[in-house]
């Protein structure tokens, strides 16, 4: 079973790095460059789990979340933020908004494709 996943970014750099480690383990990686193009993204697709920053123009990760979490369909789709942030409170907004995990950048490959297994497979 393929798992299929969003990834949600501004840095390009960042997600061509997602995308490199998540397809070579066999995921289907949709990418998006901010919180408003991953709602439109997430429009046309069923993610098995989301992953996203925090800080984005536009629409950051926490507005991001909120937005997915208000979508029947997607309410229930595992979300691991994946930022340079590690303050607790920002952890705990995130929780409170709707996120299943935190990781933070930089990240390693093995860590992030064997935590969306956990949280999506």
């Amino acid at each position: 079973m393929t798992l299929e996943i969003l990834a949600v970014d501004d840095s390009r750099t960042m997600r061509d790095m997602i995308r490199l480690a998540l397809s070579s383990a066999g995921f289907k990686v949709h990418t998006a460059e901010d919180g408003v193009n991953g709602v439109e993204v997430l429009d046309g697709i069923q993610p098995d789990a989301i992953i996203t920053d925090i800080n984005m123009p536009r629409m950051d990760g926490f507005g991001f979340i909120n937005a997915v979490r208000t979508q029947e369909k997607h309410r229930a789709t595992p979300i691991l933020v994946l930022t340079t942030e590690a303050a607790p409170e920002l952890k705990a907004r995130a929780r409170d908004s709707g996120a299943t995990g935190w990781i933070v950048k930089p990240f390693d490959p093995e860590k992030l494709v064997k935590a969306l297994k956990m949280v999506a497979g």
